[in-house]
């Protein structure tokens, strides 16, 4: 499998939530997307991997597969669960740089904030930010040689 960029990825995901009509479909889209989300591992369904800011419980890890970031989630909602497979999808599999200099525009592409209630916006900015924050970890960790 050839190595496909965030954007690529991202433009692909717009293109996907274009086909439906109304945000009942793009619901129901989402739901069927956290079914296929990478299982966290249950040891890591802990206070320290729950995203602050969320709502929803939010568990994520991450972990360096070579030199690319590779990570995993659950939530005990599923609209939510779909939320982060979403960005999972986007941001799993590449290295901490590109996650870095890689832009979000494709969420409002898709109307996802605007058709939230404010707590789940909310949450989705903090399912980014964390995301990102793993992807300085690493980046940090890799440029120290540790």
């Amino acid at each position: 499998m050839e190595n496909r960029g965030i954007q690529e990825i991202q433009e692909e995901i717009v293109d996907e939530f274009a086909l439906f009509d109304d945000w009942m479909q793009r619901y129901e889209y989402m739901i069927e997307l956290g079914k296929s989300l990478p299982q966290i591992a249950p040891e890591f369904k802990t206070d320290d991997h729950l995203i602050k800011g969320c709502q929803s419980k939010v568990w994520v890890h991450a972990h360096l597969d070579e030199d690319k970031l590779v990570f995993t989630a659950d939530s005990e909602a599923i609209i939510t669960k779909g939320i982060i497979a979403i960005l999972i999808r986007a941001f799993s599999n590449h290295k901490p740089s590109e996650i870095l200099e890689a832009e979000t525009d494709f969420i409002d592409e898709i109307g996802l904030k605007e058709h939230l209630s404010p707590t789940r916006a909310n949450g989705l900015v903090s399912m980014i930010k964390q995301l990102k924050l793993y992807a300085v970890a690493y980046q940090a960790q890799a440029e120290s040689g540790a």
